[in-house]
């Protein structure tokens, strides 16, 4: 009798732990299913996003929307360094906003941006904000956005390194669209949606 009882409980308790092994495999896996396809955490470092993004805010970045479709301007992406920038793809991620999508030509001249021939209305920017030109957005030159490549400026344009200077980033290197900041507290919300 002694004997069945401790082989129930020696029983019992195996099967405890197999269950919360599982589980905790479950939860694992799930994670792992979220992060890589849904959903995942980025930390904002530097200046290049003020006064939108402040440095050490956290925010989610979603990726399902660019499965089903394509990045569009005025989305705040998150997407892999250029294989030209100091930091490889593969050891940083930058985020910027997208201002040209394929096909859009965009100019920076006299301290403004025009897209499509047109003075961009940059009104999620303070006002007197002056963009300067880079290495690729020469002052006064149109550049027309190649197919599958998108056009990313930082919102802090005097202290962003962006597109103005390496150029269109190719879509297979963004990670997704900021949307939802997290921390801290006093900056938790839904980012805000620009479309021009």
């Amino acid at each position: 009798m002694k004997s069945e009882i401790y082989k129930n409980q020696r029983g019992s308790i195996g099967g405890f732990i197999l269950d919360f092994i599982q589980s905790i495999v479950l939860a694992l896996a799930v994670f792992v299913l979220l992060y890589l396809f849904v959903a995942q955490p980025n930390e904002v470092k530097g200046s290049s996003m003020l006064p939108n993004f402040v440095d050490k805010e956290f925010l989610l970045t979603e990726k399902i929307s660019y499965y089903l479709g394509d990045p569009q301007r005025g989305d705040v992406v998150i997407f892999k360094a250029p294989s030209s920038e100091p930091c490889a793809a593969d050891e940083c991620e930058y985020i910027k906003r997208i201002i040209g999508i394929p096909g859009d030509r965009v100019m920076v001249k006299e301290g403004q941006v025009y897209l499509n021939g047109k003075l961009l209305d940059q009104t999620f920017l303070p006002g007197g904000v002056i963009t300067m030109e880079g290495q690729y957005a020469e002052e006064g030159a149109e550049k027309t956005v190649p197919s599958g490549e998108y056009l990313c400026f930082g919102d802090n344009r005097q202290h962003s390194r962006d597109g103005r200077e390496f150029g269109p980033i190719k879509k297979e290197l963004i990670v997704g669209k900021a949307f939802f900041k997290y921390w801290p507290v006093s900056s938790i919300g839904l980012v805000p949606k620009v479309e021009f």
